[in-house]
This record gives C-alpha cells, structure tokens and sequence, in this order.
C-alpha cells in the first residue's frame, strides 16, 4: 500500500490556488487512474485503488495546510505504513513553473504543510514538490499563493497536473531509484 497525500485547503476559497496544487494533482490523478469515489476518512477525504499494480490510498486532508500532519498521522495509524510508503504532493515556490523535485526528506522551507506532516510523523516520507513560481518580492508570497489563478495560470496548472496524473505510474514503479537520490524533472512546455 502507497498512501498519496495532496496538500491544499478545503473549501471553494482556496480550490483554485497555487497553494492546492497538491489536492489538484491528486484529483487528477484519482480521475485519470479511475480511483474513487472520495469517501471522507482521516480528517479529510480518502479513496482506494491501483495504480498498474500498486495498491494506493489517496488523501485530501480536509484539517487546513498547517494541520495536514493530523489528517497524515491517522492514516498512517490505519493502514500500519512506514515512512517510506508516504508521498507527499506539494507546492513549492522555490521551483519554476512546470518543474518537479522528487526526495526523501530534507527541511520544510516554510511550507506549514511539510511542518505539520512532519511534526506528526517524522520527516523522512517522499515528497513530490511541484514548481509554480514565487512573486518577486517575499512579501508577496502568501498572496501569490493564496490568490485565485488567472486564467492563463489555471490552463498551463490544469495541463501540468493531467501530464504528472498522466505519468505518475512511472514515479510509482521506479519510485525506489527515483527517491535514492534527488531528482528534478522539467516539462518544458510548462515553463
């Protein structure tokens, strides 16, 4: 078992933010493998089903960003998983816009979402961390994150989210090579 965790907020406020770009790959992810439906468990939402031949769990923490570790820890609890079977998919600001970074560990970078899974479950679980830009000034961080996408963003994030959905088998069958060592993805088209 592989349990997927796409990070975001709940609610219609936040659905399309560069901040949910973890909920929208997994909702794409769930639609392209035809797993489902979504049943709420574990402080948010949940559904089974296989990836070729991976048994996978996915979660939509419903707890907001800052709790995720909450809704992370239960369902680790349930299934009896170890780090190793955790993927987290994530926003990042530090990479360009249809970049991907996939690594085992390492620190938060002030993302509160990483903070709290780690604080509940440890910090050596697998993160996928999906580029989407940062604003020029650091100020401008939390609104760049947090404000609704243009309508040039939501296109190219739409594509960007159907093309990882579209590969993740490959993540998911190589994914102890791909983990050992960090590697950076980019998809050109997306930059």
């Amino acid at each position: 078992m592989l349990l997927l965790v796409g990070l975001g907020n709940p609610g219609a406020r936040y659905a399309e933010t560069r901040h949910n770009i973890g909920f929208m790959t997994l909702e794409a992810i769930a639609e392209r493998h035809g797993i489902g439906p979504w049943r709420p468990h574990f402080d948010g939402l949940s559904c089974e089903g296989a990836i070729e031949n991976d048994h996978v769990s996915l979660l939509l923490p419903g707890t907001y960003m800052n709790d995720s570790g909450r809704a992370v820890a239960a369902a680790k609890r349930f299934y009896k998983l170890e780090l190793n079977s955790i993927i987290v998919f994530h926003d990042d600001i530090e990479r360009r816009p249809g970049n991907i970074k996939v690594k085992i560990g390492g620190g938060e970078r002030g993302h509160n979402g990483l903070r709290s899974i780690t604080a509940s479950v440890g910090k050596e679980y697998k993160r996928v961390q999906i580029g989407v830009g940062r604003p020029e000034h650091k100020h401008l961080v939390e609104s760049y994150v947090l404000s609704r996408l243009s309508g040039a963003d939501r296109i190219w994030i739409g594509e960007f989210v159907a093309a990882i959905a579209h590969n993740v088998n490959f993540l998911l069958r190589g994914l102890d090579e791909v983990f050992e060592k960090e590697v950076t993805f980019t998809m050109k088209r997306f930059m």
